[in-house]
């Protein structure tokens, strides 16, 4: 290769694809190296310098170097790559461990195959280039909104030019379902990843994800985009319909109206730009159940129980709006639990209602023959919330005495009554499990006494099943046996569990 024909080769390159011309002079040196090592019929190194101004560049042979050893004649193991180190103190005594030697050698006539590897390794390096170059523009826009022209569709997979030589690749799974997009087409999408791979796409970009509604608003409402309004979650069905939460830092705003737009045009042309997605914006609330109605529009909910514990709740709606609440296949229910982060369980009203009152009615017959009080009073406490004669017994005096008609003398005497019904009802279950006795399982299991069967039994492990069931701490705790007899009674307890996995017994 010329020398002129070098630095044209790199000023097209670089104008071509828009990288550093140092970038195209590594490649090149790097394909020169390559075909000149493929030019010899034992294994050598090489290395190619180009002179940046003239084009000129210099073939050298290179030997690494390498401490002596025993295992290898001549002390080296590839003596055509490397050299001794006491062989290149000879020559330079400050040489060390891991330098090269170089000798100058004649730049090797590539013929036709070693010039069309020198060519595939120049396009390798420079497509590194463009990807790297593509990587680092885009690698801080992860978590934006991306505009393109779609270039080609493959099975449903769509690739999109961004412009500047980089490409986006939209998965089919992250298409919204029944889009009709066509080659041409101008398309948005949110910048989910960037990817270093050498092959494959670079650029991965999704129209399902909930993120691209949250930009897109951010885009076409001026409020979000300035801060006055916050976007606080959405929760998508691709196409078909979403729920977006809007909270205002500003009371003279109307969070809801201002991203609905005049005559809901804001809300029209981000539908538009999803397929026509429907999009109920949503009134954020800092209390949770009021959050969820809101969440639930356009349903009217008649009533809703929260279980903190569980995360749930349960929403009662009237018989009419039961099939609006739910939505077609489940989808609003749906979105509103995503939305909101709570488990929703949406019920008819009439149906909830007549729950509770067959729960009330039973906590009323429990209180008036645990507590040996009449109608009125055991419906009182049922009616304000007490659930169980545990709480009777333990709640402050003062939280009872809150209640309307409810005294001193009589707050004392629930409680008393209460504690007593407690410690009759314990006294009773210690009785019943100590006259337990051993089912037979237990007594004839290989390995096990009667005498030991019957102090478990009294512990309340009465069968195999209950045995299985233990620690092996549990039982040194209930009997202070040891611990290896402990583990083998658990074990032969177990058997038959596994051999039911295995399909027998």
């Amino acid at each position: 290769m010329a020398d002129k024909d070098v630095l044209l080769v790199v000023d097209v390159f670089s104008n071509e694809k828009d990288i550093e011309k140092e970038v195209i002079f590594q490649a090149i040196e790097s394909a020169l190296e390559s075909a000149t090592v493929s030019r010899y019929e034992f294994p050598i190194k090489a290395r190619v310098s180009i002179d940046r101004i003239t084009g000129e560049n210099t073939t050298y042979r290179r030997w690494q170097v390498v401490e002596e050893t025993d295992e290898f004649p001549g002390g080296i193991e590839f003596p055509t790559t490397q050299i001794s180190l006491q062989a290149a103190q000879v020559d330079d005594p400050e040489i060390e461990v891991d330098d090269f030697v170089e000798d100058e050698i004649e730049a090797a006539e590539f013929g036709r195959i070693s010039a069309q590897a020198a060519k595939q390794v120049i396009i390798h390096k420079v497509r590194e280039a463009e990807r790297k170059k593509v990587a680092d523009a885009y690698i801080d826009k992860v978590g934006e909104l991306v505009t393109g022209v779609i270039k080609r569709i493959e099975k449903g997979s769509v690739y999109m030019d961004l412009g500047g030589n980089a490409d986006a690749f939209i998965p089919r799974e992250h298409m919204i379902p029944r889009e009709t997009v066509r080659v041409g087409d101008r398309i948005r999408g949110y910048l989910k990843e960037v990817r270093t791979e050498v092959r494959g796409p670079q650029l991965y970009v999704s129209r399902t994800a909930p993120e691209l509604l949250l930009a897109l608003f951010r885009l076409e409402v001026p409020e979000v985009g300035e801060g006055l309004i916050n976007v606080l979650g959405a929760a998508r069905d691709p196409g078909s319909r979403a729920k977006v939460a809007v909270r205002s830092n500003d009371l003279r705003i109307d969070p809801v109206g201002a991203c609905v737009g005049m005559r809901g045009s804001r809300v029209q042309t981000i539908s538009n730009e999803l397929n026509g997605e429907r999009i109920d914006v949503i009134l954020w609330n800092e209390i949770e159940a009021q959050f969820v109605i809101n969440s639930m529009a356009p349903a009217e909910i008649e009533s809703i129980v929260v279980d903190e514990d569980k995360h749930t709740m349960d929403v009662a709606v009237s018989s009419d709006s039961l099939s609006q609440a739910i939505g077609r296949g489940g989808q609003n229910v749906r979105l509103a639990t995503e939305l909101t982060g709570w488990e929703l369980n949406v019920r008819d009203v009439v149906e909830v209602n007549k729950d509770s009152e067959e729960v009330l009615h039973k906590l009323v017959e429990e209180f008036k023959q645990q507590l040996n009080v009449d109608q009125d009073i055991a419906t009182v406490l049922a009616e304000v919330g007490f659930n169980s004669v545990e709480e009777i017994a333990y709640v402050p005096s003062s939280e009872m005495l809150e209640i309307d008609g409810f005294d001193a003398e009589l707050v004392e005497t629930l409680r008393s009554r209460a504690k007593d019904f407690l410690l009759i009802n314990a006294i009773a279950s210690e009785e019943k499990i100590e006259t337990a006795e051993p089912a037979e399982d237990l007594l004839t299991m290989e390995g096990m006494v009667e005498e030991l069967a019957f102090e478990l039994a009294s512990k309340g492990i009465i069968t195999m099943d209950d045995l299985a069931e233990q620690a092996v701490d549990d039982l040194l705790d209930l009997t202070g046996m040891d611990e290896e007899m402990a583990a083998k009674l658990i074990m032969k307890a177990r058997e038959p569990w596994f051999a039911n996995d295995n399909g027998e017994g």
